[in-house]
């Protein structure tokens, strides 16, 4: 019997991949998602960024079973020709599978409830150090503390970004709003489209956002021909300016980091004053303004000027821990130039990926970042079967000769010190040269 079936070929899929033309693979089948990238509850950078591919391997880890029965109402009608899966996409779609029959994408555990009791507890210790008390050293501690209190507050929101960490939609939206906008004072919307591309396109130079700090870093000389970022939708310029901070990026790291925050704040207001189509941005706008209600008045509470200051940089500072943890996972693992290819999910997610070695007892200060390989390869399972799933994709790795990479966390800084180093290195090289200013010359002048 004839195939009846009208197919379309790789090559002719690539060429639907533009906004308001947007064609996906899942199984074989073509979809039409150019008006669902509107209403996309991850966004449309990753319906954008993978469009014109099979995206099986993408679709089954950020979707639950029950998302399937929805696809035949963007279905085409076409199929790819000569469709076919490579052993490591089986394997990895065997194991979501049966970690899906173990109901571990459902079971949370006791984690969201621990880490938000040791939210609340920082919380009050934190102002009742502050009001209740007139000593420096006091006041110091409470700033530190109200550092530990935003690195939990991040991996709640972190948690409940990828995942629900409570059965009702309302109260895990409420969570998000609290410990993300309320209590950190960053906007959760604005964290799922940064995070919802950087896991898409892993350590795709001009894709992944994660990786695109310039002025200040660069994890590749790759980054010195003023590439285009596809997510802020700029040119990524490589100038004197940069290259003189880029120059001296390994001494400037962690300084750096203990200010990082100041930009997730401003990234924040940046998306929510924008053009773009932002869920709940009226609840966005409100919890922020909760935030620079309690803390600017908490501030103030203390009594001059010096200890203000010293409270907000130890508080800062503190926090700054977290943004060298997300720089662990990613800055000394391989990059790349391009789209993200989804018929290599598998390989691209662990190459550019980096697990921290820690026992078990120490997973609190890691939030689940310790086992960043497993996250990316299943980003919907709870953090408490990370490491209950380790010995499973250790073994799927070596099956199928794909790096996975793991690191003590000391010697993991180390590696990122390095990466930042050979770049910074590269980029005093004068055998390619930028238009140099004033500052660059007088410091770089010899003799």
């Amino acid at each position: 019997m004839a195939d009846s079936r009208k197919y379309v070929s790789e090559e002719d899929l690539k060429t639907h991949n533009k906004p308001g033309d947007l064609w996906i693979s899942i199984q074989g089948k073509i979809y039409d998602v150019s008006q669902w990238s509107k209403d996309h509850p991850g966004g449309a950078l990753p319906l954008l960024s993978l469009a014109g591919q099979d995206v099986t391997d993408a679709f089954v880890a950020y979707h639950p079973g029950t998302a399937w029965q929805y696809l035949d109402n963007f279905f085409t009608g076409y199929y790819l020709k000569d469709y076919s899966v490579s052993e490591a996409s089986k394997d990895y779609r065997k194991l979501v599978t049966e970690f899906s029959k173990m109901e571990l994408f459902e079971k949370n555990g006791h984690v969201v409830l621990y880490t938000l009791c040791s939210v609340a507890m920082l919380f009050v210790v934190s102002v009742y150090g502050v009001l209740c008390s007139e000593s420096t050293w006091v006041h110091l501690c409470s700033g530190g503390l109200m550092g530990f209190l935003w690195i939990q507050s991040g991996w709640i929101g972190h948690d409940s970004g990828h995942y629900k960490i409570t059965k009702s939609p309302r109260f895990n939206r409420f969570v998000q709003v609290l410990t993300g906008n309320c209590l950190a004072g960053i906007s959760i919307e604005w964290w799922k489209r940064n995070h919802n591309a950087h896991h898409i396109a892993c350590n795709s130079l001009d894709f992944d956002p994660d990786l695109q700090h310039m002025p200040f870093f660069a994890v590749s000389s790759k980054l010195f021909n003023s590439i285009w970022s596809c997510f802020y939708d700029r040119k990524m310029n490589f100038d004197s300016a940069t290259r003189f901070l880029i120059s001296y990026q390994h001494w400037t790291f962690y300084p750096v980091m203990c200010l990082a925050r100041i930009n997730l704040f401003a990234q924040s207001f940046l998306l929510l004053f924008s053009k773009r189509k932002v869920l709940y941005r009226r609840q966005e706008f409100f919890g922020l303004l909760v935030f620079w209600i309690w803390y600017p008045l908490l501030v103030s509470c203390l009594p001059n000027w010096g200890e203000r200051i010293m409270f907000v940089v130890a508080s800062f500072s503190v926090t700054g821990i977290q943004h060298v943890q997300f720089c662990l996972n990613h800055f000394s693992s391989r990059v790349y130039v391009g789209p993200p290819r989804a018929n290599d999910w598998f390989g691209k997610q662990t190459s550019g990926t980096l697990n921290i070695s820690c026992p078990s007892w120490m997973d609190w200060f890691h939030g689940g970042l310790q086992f960043q390989i497993e996250h990316h390869l299943f980003p919907r399972l709870p953090r408490c079967h990370l490491r209950k799933i380790s010995p499973f994709v250790m073994e799927l790795c070596k099956k199928h000769n794909l790096p996975y990479d793991i690191a003590s966390f000391w010697k993991a800084n180390a590696m990122t010190i390095d990466t930042l180093r050979a770049a910074a290195l590269q980029a005093r090289d004068f055998s390619n040269p930028v238009p140099k200013n004033l500052v660059w010359e007088a410091v770089n002048t010899h003799g």
